[in-house]
Formats: structure tokens, sequence, C-alpha cells
């Protein structure tokens, strides 16, 4: 009679695997083991590994596991879990599955989107990727500030999880293209695999979402939703530099999307040498597929992308003042798009052509005007004519006080009034590495505070450069 039941319950596991992909079959049946059934009271009692598996099978397989149980053992079957709780002792807890059956189960979502169960994780339908349609490949001008991290977006696009670049890390400063490079990647993705699971978050979202799953005591959900995503798109992820809990979360989420070949791209306003606040174990999966940096646009891709926005939406503006914005604008990508919007806004409104005096009206209103922007070079001459220290020394691998103070002085500055990451200021001046551009500038800080002469020659330093920019 055992060996009838037992038939049974193998009857059973061949229906649901009928149902469910083989590995949801291996990870969540396989390991059920059958005990024993009680004719009598029509008991059916299995064996599950851990009390995580008990609640998993409860939470998305109850449905499924009382249709099949009916058709084999018939109607009124009880099913009960005997679950081992610890392994070294062999301690096991009996606990019936009969209030589970017939429950209707809310989801967890994230961001709108219903979170998929075992059963349904396959239907990439049920997924909203949270991407943007309109930031492609196709209208991502190249440029030599991008060309690397083009390539590769594409690339992975083309092959996700397949590649070497996995993670996928892209840093650089806001207004680069960072996001529009991002959603490229996913968009075309979705466009190549349909049936992939491809989601865009923000990394604030991703918080919100996390703690929202702890207050509501959710928080296997929020795991299990994001370990079913084949590529997981995280954008701005400096601003966990704190969050302890979620970066410990997004750990687990990460090994196991990585384990299993799934792709994970990242985006931040820095490289991770320099995310301060995060544990080497994530740090060290950052940087173990490729790290690319972005910079903003120079003035002939400024002048590309504004040629390109023309074109797409069928404005006419003339060459001067297409370089006149390039030139006068922050480099931002989203700054030059607004200026044309508002343009555009203005020249409808008042009845005008686009010209030189109407860009010069919109720009001073629309974006943040920086005529002579600051580079490594003019910092550079500025504190080595200050101190009268040639270059050729600061570059060198001397140790005297006078040539290091120039470094560190020329570090402080150039972290001050550039937007680039302690690694290139590092590499620019002198080829050093982050965290001697992290230590000067400490250095430099401190010695202002107790130092009113270096503080004063400091202010005479950073006067010129307001000379320079008036």
């Amino acid at each position: 009679m055992i060996n009838s039941h037992s038939a049974l319950w193998d009857k059973c596991l061949a229906l649901i695997k009928e149902n469910v992909s083989e590995q949801q079959y291996n990870t969540w049946f396989s390991p059920i083991v059958f005990e024993s059934f009680s004719e009598k009271d029509k008991t059916l009692l299995v064996q599950v590994p851990s009390p995580y598996v008990y609640e998993y099978l409860e939470e998305y397989y109850i449905d499924l596991l009382s249709r099949v149980l009916s058709k084999c053992f018939g109607d009124g079957v009880k099913l009960t879990y005997r679950i081992v709780a610890d392994k070294t002792h062999g301690l096991t807890t009996d606990v019936q599955a009969g209030e589970a059956v017939g429950i209707e189960r809310p989801q967890p979502t994230a961001r709108g989107n219903k979170a998929p169960t075992p059963l349904d994780a396959a239907m990439p339908q049920d997924l909203n990727p949270q991407l943007n349609p309109k930031q492609t490949f196709n209208n991502f001008i190249e440029g030599n500030s991008n060309k690397l991290p083009r390539t590769v977006g594409l690339s992975i696009a083309e092959h996700p999880g397949k590649s070497t670049f996995n993670p996928f890390y892209m840093y650089g400063p806001s207004g680069c293209g960072k996001t529009h490079l991002i959603n490229a990647i996913g968009v075309r993705c979705k466009e190549l695999y349909p049936q992939k699971r491809v989601l865009y978050v923000s990394a604030r979202l991703f918080q919100v979402q996390f703690t929202d799953s702890l207050l509501k005591k959710r928080i296997n959900d929020f795991i299990n939703f994001y370990q079913s995503i084949d590529v997981l798109i995280v954008d701005d992820i400096q601003e966990w530099a704190t969050a302890t809990s979620t970066l410990d979360t997004f750990f687990h989420i990460f090994n196991h999307l990585f384990r299993n070949g799934k792709q994970i791209i990242l985006a931040s306003d820095r490289p991770p040498v320099d995310l301060q606040g995060m544990k080497d174990r994530l740090l060290t999966r950052f940087s173990c597929g490729l790290i690319a940096e972005m910079e903003k646009p120079n003035v002939e891709l400024c002048v590309d992308i504004l040629k390109n926005k023309c074109r797409r939406d069928g404005l006419k503006i003339p060459e001067d003042v297409i370089r006149y914005i390039a030139e006068t604008a922050s480099g931002s990508v989203r700054d030059l798009q607004g200026v044309i919007n508002s343009l555009l806004a203005y020249s409808v409104v008042y009845n005008s052509n686009v010209d030189m005096h109407l860009a010069e009206r919109v720009i001073k209103r629309a974006v943040k005007m920086d005529n002579h922007p600051l580079t490594i070079d003019d910092i550079l001459e500025k504190v080595c004519n200050h101190f009268n220290v040639s270059q050729q020394n600061v570059f060198s691998r001397s140790r005297k006080r006078e040539y290091v103070l120039v470094r560190q002085v020329s570090m402080y500055l150039a972290q001050k009034y550039t937007k680039m990451p302690a690694s290139r200021i590092g590499q620019l001046i002198g080829n050093r590495d982050h965290s001697t551009v992290i230590h000067s500038c400490s250095t430099i800080e401190k010695r202002m505070k107790i130092d009113k002469d270096f503080q004063n020659e400091m202010t005479e330093i950073e006067t010129s450069f307001r000379i320079k920019n008036s």
C-alpha cells in the first residue's frame, strides 16, 4: 500500500513538472520527500528541507499542489509538511497546509509591476521594464567621450549575460548621457529578446521599495521579484553609499543574478573606488566586469547632438546659433535639449525667427552659463605661477615640500572647480591614484583651518580664477 501511495506522489510530481519550468521544479519540488499517506483521514505527509521552502510553497504553489493532489489522491486530501528545522540534530516540525488552500494572496509589486510567482516568472508581459522608448541607440550620438561605453552597451544588448562585460559599470558627471545609454541597452535587448525580463530602476526607487517591503514584512517577495530579472539596470547607485541594509540586500540579489548568468548594468556619477561607505565585498563585485567612464560631450559632439535633435523635430536653426549654444552651455545633454525646446517655444509664442539674439536671450534663462569653464590646465597654470614652480616639477616623482604642496593645492582646487572624479584628477596631475587625491584634499582643508596666511594664499589663487572668467 505504501508503494502505491508513493507511486501516486510520483504521479503528482510528474504533473507538476509539466506545469512549471525545469529550474522551478528542481528548486522547489525535487527536494520534497514523500513520508506517508493515511487512508483513514486522507492526510499526505511530505518532508521539506527548510522553513523557507515550506513558506515559498505555501505562498506560491499551494493552488497547484491542491489541484494535483485532488487529481491523484482524490478530493479532501489534507497536506502536511514535515519541516526540517535543524539538520544537525535531526529536529523536525509538522505543519498542516489546509489553511492556505483557496486563499487569494496579494502579490509583491515593484513600481507598478506585478511581481512574478515562480509559475509565471517566465511571462515577460507581466513585467513593465520601465524603460524610456525614446532613448535608443538610434538617437544616442557617438563621440570620443562616449565611444567605449556605447560600443560595449550595444554588445551587451545583443548578448546579455554572455560576455565578459558583466556587470557593466558606467560612471560620469550629470548630463553626460548615462541614463540615455542604459535605457538604450534595455530597449535594444527587449527588441532582440522579447521573452527576457528586463527592468530599469533608479537606486532611489529600489530603496523605497526595499523599505516598504520591510514595513509590510514582505522582504522575501521583494528579493524573489528582483532575482527573477534577466537584465537588471540600476541608475545612480551612489545614492546607496550610506544605506547599509539596502546594500546588504542588493548584495544577495547581485550574487544570485551573477551566478545565474543574468546581466547587471549599473550607473553612477563616480567610479567604484570613490563610492565611500560601501563595503569592499560589493565594490569588488562592481569592478569584476567592465568599468567605463563617460565624459561630458565636447563642443563638436554638442553640435552633433543639437543638429540631430533639430533633424528629428523638424527645426531650422542657423549653424552659428547651434555652435553658440554648444560653446556656451555647460556641456550637459539635458541643458542642450532644454535650450532647443525653449527656443522653439519662444519663436512660436512671439512669432519670431530663431536667431542669435533670441538664442542669447534664451540661454541666459535656460542654463547656468559658464563661458570659460576651468580646466586642469588652467588650475595647474595658476597654482604653479603663484608658487613659482614649473609643471614639470609637479608631475615628477620628487617629494620636495614645495612640489608636494603645489600638487596638493592643484588636486584640491581641481576637485572643487571641476566635476571630475578623484581617479581622473590624479591621472592628470602627475599620474597619481585616487587615494592620493583624497589625502591631498583632506590635507589642504585641515591646513586652511589652522593657517590664516595659507588660507589667504588660497583665496588669492581662487580670485585669479574669477578674474579669468570675468
